[in-house]
C-alpha cells in the first residue's frame, strides 16, 4: 500500500518563503518533493509504510518550526 500526503506553507511574502525553501531542501532532498509557489511551499510525501510516512511529517513539521523561528528572531 502506499501513503501519499501533500502539506502547504504560506508565508507572509515570497522572501520568507525562499528562506524556507532554501533551508529546508538541503534535508529533504530524496524524502520529498517540493516546490515554492511565491510566498508557499507545496510539499509531497509518498511512502510505502505508515511509520515512514508520519516521521517524514513529523521531520517536516519541526524543521520548518526551526525556520521560521530564526526568521522571526533575525528580524527582531
Amino acid at each position: 500500500m502506499k501513503i501519499n500526503g501533500n502539506i502547504t506553507f504560506i508565508y507572509k511574502d515570497e522572501k520568507n518563503a525562499k528562506l524556507s525553501f532554501d533551508s529546508l531542501e538541503v534535508d529533504n532532498e530524496n524524502f520529498l518533493r517540493s516546490k515554492l509557489n511565491g510566498n508557499s511551499i507545496d510539499y509531497n510525501m509518498e511512502s510505502e509504510k505508515l511509520g515512514s510516512f508520519l516521521a517524514t511529517v513529523d521531520d517536516l513539521v519541526a524543521s520548518e518550526i526551526v525556520v521560521e523561528k530564526i526568521i522571526t528572531k533575525t528580524k527582531q
